[in-house]
């Protein structure tokens, strides 16, 4: 059931930010030291404040309320990406091109499991990372995270 309660909280919460303007980022549902967290990560074009997490935080636990699908006890957090927002959906990596990337892969490529620089394409199928020594075509299967990353 764990693996299923980010796609649940996904479908449950997916029609009310949709009519409101937001996006979803990310759902997780993890275990911290004898915690329990379900974390909702939300954006909005020119960002999200505080009192719209709230908004979306009320929103989701009177839902979670009414259907009690997950039986332990647990911490919600609603919140922004942030400015190293994760990148996981195709128009994530589409809205990203031209900007700073951090993409870790599963297994090295080119003996290296770390590529920071500029998303300069993304077709689809593959990354290209221009760091600073070459441009790195990484495939997106190979991919195990990606984010934006702040330069420096």
């Amino acid at each position: 059931m764990k693996k299923g309660i980010p796609s649940m909280v996904e479908e449950m919460l997916s029609p009310f930010l949709r009519d409101n303007g937001f996006e979803l980022v990310d759902v997780e549902y993890v275990k911290e030291g004898s915690n329990r967290f379900l974390r909702v990560f939300v954006d909005k074009e020119g960002g999200i404040d505080i009192d719209e997490c709230g908004r979306i935080s009320e929103y989701l636990s009177s839902k979670l309320d009414e259907t009690d699908p997950i039986e332990e006890a647990y911490f919600l957090e609603v919140s922004s990406p942030g400015a190293e927002r994760p990148l996981k959906k195709p128009e994530d990596f589409e809205r990203a091109v031209g900007k700073h990337v951090l993409i870790t892969t599963y297994e090295p490529l080119d003996g290296l499991k770390e590529f920071e620089g500029t998303l300069e394409a993304y077709d689809g199928v593959t990354l290209s990372v221009r760091t600073p020594k070459k441009i790195y075509a990484i495939p997106v299967e190979k991919a195990a995270g990606a984010r934006l990353a702040i330069a420096f």
